[in-house]
């Protein structure tokens, strides 16, 4: 599976590392992901998805049936 947050899309993103001397080479910068067990309380089941530490907090905040129900809007697999 691909470095992307199910429920953000965050992705890695391209840039420059800077040495001391100002030299520029190409590097990634990585989203902060992790793999989680959310237990779904409706559906009586744990649902694990690959979320940023940004949609930690968005589940929190709007709630774990919202954001499942969104993923399934798109099209997502849960």
């Amino acid at each position: 599976m691909a470095r992307v947050c199910q429920v953000t899309g965050k992705k890695p993103i391209t840039g420059h590392k800077v040495s001391f001397s100002n030299k520029k080479s190409k590097r990634r910068f990585l989203p902060n992901l992790q793999v989680k067990r959310f237990f779904l309380v409706e559906e009586d089941r744990w649902v694990t998805l690959k979320v940023s530490s940004d949609a930690i907090r968005t589940i929190n905040k709007k709630g774990l049936l919202a954001v499942v129900k969104d993923l399934r809007a798109k099209g997502v697999a849960i």
